[in-house]
Formats: structure tokens, sequence, C-alpha cells
């Protein structure tokens, strides 16, 4: 079997700047890339560009999700058991911010505001007795927001 030789340059203990390597990096500094699995032809570059800036909302969607709907992690084997929770999920998101631009409020807050209203009712001597729940005032036109849906 014959020796494998390597060149020099690879065992030289002295440490050298790759100058071709730091020019080119001078040249792309500032430049930022974006990769899509789209067509080069099918959107514009303005679009794919304008659609990367609005990851921010995603990624704000997805914080949010965490704390305020106290998500944990779920470990899941099978696919169908993947697949429901990722829907369940996702659902929970889109309601979410549904109701977060209906009202202009935070989830966190919209969750522990509708926690607190409470209504029951209950069965006494064959009579159903109906206890609204005691809306706030400055919880009111919320509420309204959120019956009318839009």
């Amino acid at each position: 079997m014959q020796e494998q030789k390597y060149p020099q340059a690879l065992f030289c203990t002295e440490k050298v700047l790759d100058e071709k390597i730091i020019e080119r990096g001078r040249m792309l500094a500032g430049l930022k890339g974006y990769v899509t699995n789209l067509p080069f032809d099918s959107v514009p570059a303005t679009q794919v560009i304008s659609a990367n800036h609005d990851l921010w909302q995603v990624e704000a969607s997805f914080r949010m999700t965490k704390s305020d709907l106290r998500a944990r992690p779920i470990f899941h084997r099978e696919k169908d058991s993947i697949d429901a929770h990722l829907t369940v999920v996702f659902a929970a998101l889109a309601i979410g911010r549904h109701l977060q631009e209906l009202t202009g409020l935070p989830l966190k807050r919209l969750i522990t505001d509708l926690k607190a209203l409470r209504g029951s009712r209950v069965l006494i001597n064959g009579d159903e007795i109906t206890f609204d729940a005691l809306i706030p005032n400055d919880f009111a036109e919320v509420i309204g927001v959120l019956k009318r849906g839009h």
C-alpha cells in the first residue's frame, strides 16, 4: 500500500491569513440573501423580502403560544398523534391571533380577564336558575367585539 502524501501546507504550524476569503467577506458585507423553494419567475423578489420581514410576527406568536397558553413539550411518536397535536396548536395560535386583532389587547390579558368571567346554571327543586357572569364595565366593549366577531 502506498503512503498518502499531503501538501506540506496542511502541516504548517505558522498562522496565515487567507486574504482571498477576507476580501470576499468585505465585498459581501451588508448583503443579505433569501432562499425560497418557489420558482424564480413565480414571485417577485420584493414579495419574498416582504414575507421574510413578517416572520417576526410568527416568532412572536410562538413565544405567545408557549407562555400565554402554558404550552409544554409533548412527546408523540405516532404520525397521527403528531399531526393532531400540531393541528390543535396551530388552531389555538390562529384563534389567539384573531382575538388579539379583534380586541387590540394582548392575549395574556384576554385570557386572564376572560377566565374571571363565569356564569352558571343551577337546578334547584326542579327549576333551572341562570346566573350570568358579571362583566366589568371596562371589559363590556371587548365582550361586545368578541360577540360580533369583527
